[in-house]
């Protein structure tokens, strides 16, 4: 099992700031695409951005140009910027990946970092 670890949630007032980061570790692992998840209570977990192993990102319509997701190996940075009320949620990582002992595919997820965004 490969472990993500997120860090950077936090309050923050409406056109603010704030960068999430994630992190996978374990044994010997591969990792391929990693990707940031949000959801609210209510409704379904919607993907925000995804970045590739070479570093090529995409973004859901709600944040582009406003987030950034860049990838250093097997940490990713969310960099958000002119948030707003409804960028209020849990943000999840996650990541494709294979493990031994049989190197078989594990989605994995981290435990969730909140993000409010005040009005």
């Amino acid at each position: 099992q490969v472990r993500l670890v997120e860090s950077g949630g936090g309050l923050v007032r409406f056109g603010g700031s704030l960068t999430l980061s994630c992190t996978a570790s374990g044994g010997d692992f591969r990792i391929y695409v990693m990707r940031w998840y949000r959801q609210v209570p209510g409704k379904e977990r919607e993907l925000v951005s995804s970045v590739t192993p070479s570093g090529s990102a995409t973004y859901s319509d709600s944040v582009k140009g406003r987030f950034t997701l860049t990838r250093d190996n097997h940490t990713i940075r969310l960099q958000m910027s002119n948030l707003k009320p409804e960028d209020s949620a849990v943000y999840y990582c996650n990541a494709d990946t294979q493990s031994e002992p049989y190197f078989r595919y594990e989605e994995v997820w981290g435990q969730g970092t909140r993000v409010t965004v005040s009005s």
